[in-house]
């Protein structure tokens, strides 16, 4: 009786390699000719090019999460829109894990098994799928150590931005009292750039939005109307309008509109905040990168 190989592992493959050009090479016997070289290119570049893309593996760039992403208007938002992208990396991580724990068990036992059968075909196919248990570990890897990678820079972005707020822990009260200028200043930032287009009109649904936040519609017209025209006189005196003067603009509408939306809730009878229905954690004591020690008796 012949002795049967042993249970296969990952040292029998190459790491990181969704694919063998060796076997595909004995496998696809029939390939025209001109299929060779190609092979043959692939074969050659493959490693460079698996090296290059362990770079990636995650949803975005840093500066597109900083950018195109994370576009709230004030620091509190920004920190809101953080911790949601925390949270939902945090889950997938640990949904991940687990995956990675099942398909490693489920690895073991294909293994086992192909130590036990003897059936020639039972053993190819065990094969086959030890081959694609290893090849999907590999592959959920780079994506774990992808989404690391992002949760650590979201988690820098959260220091950062808490930075700038001169706050050591934000509470809840905090969040809700920033709403008040975040939906003036994305209201008043929606108008304008709907309005450049437009003529200087505010469109409908700014309109409504910014009805809705108890800013009188007109007064914020007349607001866009002067900021266009500054602009426009800028330009024409060959000065280039910045980025940084509509942020200012903005902060400066939000100080004249912010207690708008409150007063108009009032006016109906409504609570803009409630604080015994706030929550009220103990802050939480973060850690510092040096330790004291004690010194023994």
């Amino acid at each position: 009786m012949t002795e049967q190989p042993s249970a296969i592992t990952t040292q029998d493959f190459i790491p990181s390699a969704e694919i063998s050009i060796s076997s595909l090479k004995n496998e696809l016997t029939q390939l025209p000719k001109e299929y060779s070289p190609m092979l043959q290119n692939i074969q050659e570049n493959l490693p460079a090019i698996q090296a290059t893309s362990e770079n990636f593996y995650k949803s975005h760039s840093q500066y597109m999460n900083a950018t195109v992403d994370i576009t709230d208007l004030t620091p509190l938002h920004s920190i809101r829109h953080i911790l949601a992208r925390i949270e939902r990396k945090k889950a997938a991580l640990a949904e991940a894990q687990i995956k990675r724990r099942k398909d490693d068990i489920e690895l073991r036992r294909k293994q086992k098994q192909f130590e036990e059968t003897t059936d020639e075909f039972d053993r190819e196919l065990l094969e086959i799928e030890i081959i694609e248990l290893m090849n999907g570990l590999t592959s959920g890897e780079n994506y774990i150590k992808g989404a690391i990678r992002e949760m650590s820079y979201l988690m820098t972005q959260y220091n950062s931005v808490l930075e700038k707020t001169g706050k050591e822990h934000l509470t809840e009260e905090d969040f809700e009292d920033d709403e008040k200028r975040y939906h003036v200043m994305t209201a008043l930032k929606q108008a304008l750039n709907a309005a450049r287009p437009r003529g200087g009109l505010i469109d409908e649904g700014n309109s409504i939005y910014l009805f809705d936040i108890g800013v009188n519609v007109a007064h914020a017209q007349a607001e866009i109307f002067n900021y266009l025209k500054q602009e426009q006189e800028m330009i024409e005196n060959g000065l280039a309008p910045s980025h940084e003067m509509t942020m200012e603009w903005l902060e400066r509408c939000a100080d004249k509109f912010k207690d708008c939306g409150q007063r108009f809730a009032e006016s109906r009878g409504l609570i803009t905040l409630d604080q015994k229905s706030l929550a009220q954690p103990d802050p939480v004591q973060l850690l510092t990168g040096t330790t004291e020690t004690t010194e023994e008796n």
